[in-house]
């Protein structure tokens, strides 16, 4: 707890800035349904978020090198609170597709300042149980802002200005942290065919988290109101998708360490198919049966990426983890600009079923795709079985070198 204790101020400040980024997913996709935009458009919007985030995966590194990390984190915030407060200045669909494009970039930057301090000042003895409680904050921090978009409603200037509030004040906890920032990072040349090289299926894999997740967060409020849901249900069917990604988080990652991780990503992608599918042909607009498929449909859509990611790391060499964590946020960029534009076409023109389909189609190709890659190359050894092969070859080596003439032993 003592290791812990430092980072508390960084810790609430990760909370502020992700609810307020959290609360601004839901509340954009309703307020501008309300505006009468049509699904495509705030589909496009979506997209801009995404498209601003992969910008900013490929230059944070740049901008944290030549400012610091406090620096970066007080400017970018200060230009996602500025966009969000134009937001309510100028209700139109061009202003609104810009400034979540300028606020994707700003907050890939945000994310990566408090994630890298995170690793910075955490052992390896550590580090697992500070992430897991930064990862709660993360999701819990989402969820309960969803509730104060029925409480405030989405009418008017309010939920704007709370947004605007939050991004500000995510720089209070921090200012009062310890004054030692990490390290400027190394320069790192950003190579995403390296990550190709390195796992196809993880590549693969982010780039389909981003094409299914993305659409649920940018176009799940669209789904729930078109089937006739309230306001408060809609925040309610939305917290309970995200929430469910904490529910197999650890279990799946830990069955992952201790058998070939792509069974594991062959299992969730199975899962969240299901629930999809379930959603999508059994649910109607029955709000319980709804809450249940997002529910199991978030526990196993949610922890792909992290086991994507553990994958490519997996096959890393020594000195390419930065540059793999890079890629696979980079992929998943790519497949969040792509999913939530190609989803809205889909829900503007066959209904909101529609978003289910398409999101069950994505996460069949990727099941084929998982057991095609299964047959290529063997899996990662686990644990004991590194520690096995490692003695068998001590003991191999010691055999031979007292069966080796005496001309040929070597000390």
């Amino acid at each position: 707890m003592s290791d812990i204790r430092p980072l508390i101020p960084l810790l609430v400040t990760a909370g502020i800035l992700i609810g307020g980024n959290g609360l601004q997913g839901t509340f954009i996709s309703l307020r501008a349904l309300e505006e009468g935009f049509s699904p495509s458009m705030i589909g496009v919007i979506g997209t801009g978020y995404n498209i601003g985030f992969a910008i900013g995966c490929m230059y944070v590194t740049r901008i944290i090198r030549s400012i610091g990390h406090i620096r970066a984190f007080s400017a970018l915030a200060a230009i996602a609170s500025a966009a969000s407060i134009c937001m309510v200045l100028f209700i139109h669909p061009t202003s609104w597709f810009l400034m979540r494009l300028l606020q994707g970039l700003c907050f890939a930057g945000l994310f990566a300042v408090v994630e890298s301090w995170l690793n910075a000042r955490v052992t390896n003895s550590t580090r697992a149980r500070t992430l897991s409680i930064y990862r709660f904050v993360d999701l819990g921090s989402v969820t309960l802002a969803q509730f104060v978009i029925p409480a405030v409603g989405i009418d008017g200037f309010q939920l704007f200005a709370i947004i605007s509030m939050a991004l500000t004040l995510s720089l209070v906890p921090i200012s009062f942290a310890d004054r030692s920032s990490p390290q400027a990072p190394e320069a790192v040349r950003f190579d995403i065919k390296v990550l190709w090289n390195v796992s196809p299926l993880a590549t693969i894999g982010c780039i389909v988290v981003g094409l299914t997740n993305s659409s649920f967060r940018s176009l799940g409020p669209i789904y729930a109101d078109d089937i006739g849901m309230s306001v408060t249900s809609i925040a309610t069917f939305m917290s309970i998708g995200i929430f469910g990604g904490v529910v197999l988080q650890y279990p799946l990652g830990h069955y992952s360490d201790r058998l070939d991780r792509r069974l594991i990503i062959l299992i969730a992608t199975v899962g969240a198919l299901t629930a999809g599918l379930f959603i999508a042909l059994v649910a109607g607009s029955n709000e319980w049966l709804n809450f249940a498929g997002i529910f199991v449909f978030g526990a196993f859509a949610m922890p792909l990426y992290s086991l994507c990611s553990a994958h490519a790391n997996d096959h890393a060499a020594p000195g390419q983890h930065a540059l793999v964590s890079a890629g696979t946020l980079f992929f998943w960029s790519i497949g969040a600009v792509i999913g939530p534009l190609f989803a809205s076409v889909m829900l503007d023109h066959f209904g909101p079923r529609a978003l289910f389909f398409y999101m069950a189609t994505v996460l069949v190709i990727f099941m084929l795709y998982t057991l095609q890659r299964m047959g290529v190359r063997e899996g990662v050894p686990t644990t004991a079985r590194r520690m096995r092969f490692r003695n068998l070859l001590r003991t191999s080596t010691y055999f031979n070198k007292l069966a080796a003439p005496p001309s040929e032993k070597v000390d």
